[in-house]
């Protein structure tokens, strides 16, 4: 598409046209907007789980959700539990039940599956049947849903976009995850003002297939991955596919070189991984970097940030009090407010310019200080215990604002660094197997403690913030003495670290790198892998 400006006519023969535009300048337009589209449509995955994230806890805490699945106050710690709990069950399932899906009929295929099941779990959900078990069977199906589309969406991402903006993209999916939840709290806390009938839980639930059907739905306009089309050896859809999103002509130099790299590139993963056997991952440095991506996942989990994140109202009504009032949602949409800017702060100021390692440590022992400093003070100074007489007392204010403090270190460092840590430490030989078995870590985690919060909270009160940060302190020893600094490394440097695994030699405080911090492709760049660092995102 051009335009023509017309210059002043002296004469009919004076007429002259200037092209603004040269072909090279609308195609990049072009492609920038569709690949401004891919991002759009895929983050509604990264929308859609933050926000299913976020809106239960709230849905829980209303009179009108216990009056119409007909429970008594004494079952709320169960029913908690079992509804986040058996979600993430779900999740866990659907992360690993995606792949012969999408290795068989596709990414684009895979994902609108998943959008279709996510949607007829939410409509399970939002009918008002009185069944508690109806509920949970649609909280599993949005768990097989959410699961399998954080694994999906990443592989695709990577698989589709420029390495020049491949992180971008997986930060904005992160982002838009924030996003999600912070919606989700302001969400319920604006239903609160609402009558206690039955539209006041299912509007929450409801909106949830906002996000899933948009995801769906415009997963019908993208191509299919061109790295899937190669391996299934259809070269000729796999041009195409590429040549939509680059928006380039069939003879550029630059798209044939691009797909020559990429056929180049998986020839090269197939040589690398041929004859792979799993027992390869339990022997030398393989062993070790299995444990270490196990042990990154399980301390995220660890450090209470998800169990805040689903049980927000619950952990403000533990700090301020139980109250009929809307004071500890209207404290959980702040703290959501809190996620998303710290969150934006990390990816515009500290991404990629500090050292894995020092932000893991500090990270850790800020929250532990936190979350210790709240259990001292709660235990000294309880919160009022009356619902009908509601104070938030300057003790209660110490604590929100270390709560929101501890949050703020999450998303400065245990939030998102593990995804890079564990995608930088595998081989390509490993790549796959070794970073799912860390996000099958992520997930059993995620439901171990989703289903011990609500017992925590009711039965040790003031000691779950102990628990959590004593734990920070174990994890702030995990990482001093096991894990290793890959930033700026290629992966043979980071294959030579392995093999001496010494951390407290080789950690480099300073960040720096003998390797480069950008895109590479091959097995010398740790973001070529298609399980690229947001797989299967959590809290």
């Amino acid at each position: 598409m051009r335009s023509y400006i017309q210059l002043p006519q002296q004469d009919p023969g004076d007429l002259d046209f200037v092209h603004p535009d040269s072909t090279e300048q609308v195609a990049s337009r072009l492609a920038k907007l569709r690949l401004f589209w891919l991002a759009a449509v895929l983050c509604c995955g990264g929308a859609l789980f933050g926000y299913d994230s976020g809106v239960i806890g709230g849905v829980l805490t209303f009179e009108s959700f216990e009056r119409d699945f007909r429970y008594s106050p004494a079952d709320k710690t169960r029913v908690s539990s079992i509804a986040v709990g058996i979600q993430q069950a779900g999740a866990l399932v659907g992360c690993f039940a995606i792949w012969p899906v999408t290795n068989r009929w596709g990414r684009s295929l895979a994902m609108m599956a998943c959008s279709a099941v996510f949607c007829a779990g939410v409509i399970l959900e939002v009918i008002n049947s009185h069944s508690l078990a109806m509920f949970y069977a649609g909280r599993v199906i949005c768990g097989l849903g959410i699961g399998g589309s954080a694994t999906v969406i990443p592989i695709y991402m990577a698989e589709m976009s420029p390495k020049e903006t491949r992180a971008r993209l997986g930060s904005c999916y992160q982002f838009t995850y924030t996003i999600g939840i912070l919606v989700s709290y302001w969400i319920d806390y604006a239903v609160k003002f609402m009558p206690a009938s039955s539209a006041q839980w299912q509007i929450p639930i409801a909106l949830q297939l906002v996000p899933g059907a948009l995801m769906g739905l415009g997963t019908t306009t993208l191509p299919e991955s061109v790295r899937w089309l190669l391996a299934k050896g259809d070269h000729a859809r796999a041009h195409a596919s590429l040549l939509w999103i680059r928006a380039s002509t069939p003879d550029s130099p630059a798209l044939s070189a691009e797909f020559t790299q990429m056929r180049q590139g998986l020839d090269d993963e197939r040589a690398a991984t041929a004859n792979f056997h799993p027992r390869e991952l339990l022997t030398g440095p393989n062993a070790r970097r299995l444990l270490l991506a196990f042990g990154l996942f399980l301390s995220q989990q660890s450090t209470g940030a998800t169990a805040l994140a689903y049980f927000g109202p619950q952990f403000f009504s533990l700090l301020v009090g139980p109250s009929k009032s809307s004071t500890p949602l209207l404290l959980t949409g702040i703290f959501g407010a809190i996620k998303v800017s710290s969150c934006l702060f990390f990816l515009l100021f500290i991404s990629d310019r500090f050292g894995r390692r020092p932000l893991l440590l500090s990270g850790a022992a800020a929250m532990s200080i936190c979350m210790l400093a709240t259990a001292a003070v709660l235990k000294s100074y309880p919160a009022p215990s009356d619902p009908n007489n509601p104070t938030i007392t300057p003790a209660a204010i110490t604590t929100i604002l270390l709560i929101y403090l501890d949050i703020t270190f999450y998303n400065l460092s245990w939030g998102p660094l593990p995804w890079p840590c564990v995608s930088e430490i595998f081989p390509t030989r490993i790549r796959e197997p070794g970073v799912a078995v860390g996000v099958g870590a992520q997930w059993t985690f995620n439901f171990v403690w989703s289903f011990a919060t609500p017992y925590l909270l009711a039965k040790i009160k003031w000691a779950t913030f102990l628990l959590f940060g004593g734990l920070d302190l174990l994890i702030v020893g995990f990482v001093w003495g096991f894990v290793l600094e890959t930033r700026g490394m290629t992966l043979e440097e980071i294959n030579v670290l392995f093999e001496g695994y010494s951390p407290l030699e080789t950690r480099r405080e300073d960040g720096t790198g003998s390797g480069s911090d950008g895109e590479s492709d091959g097995d010398g760049g740790k973001d070529g892998s298609i399980l690229h660092v947001e797989a299967g995102r959590a809290s």
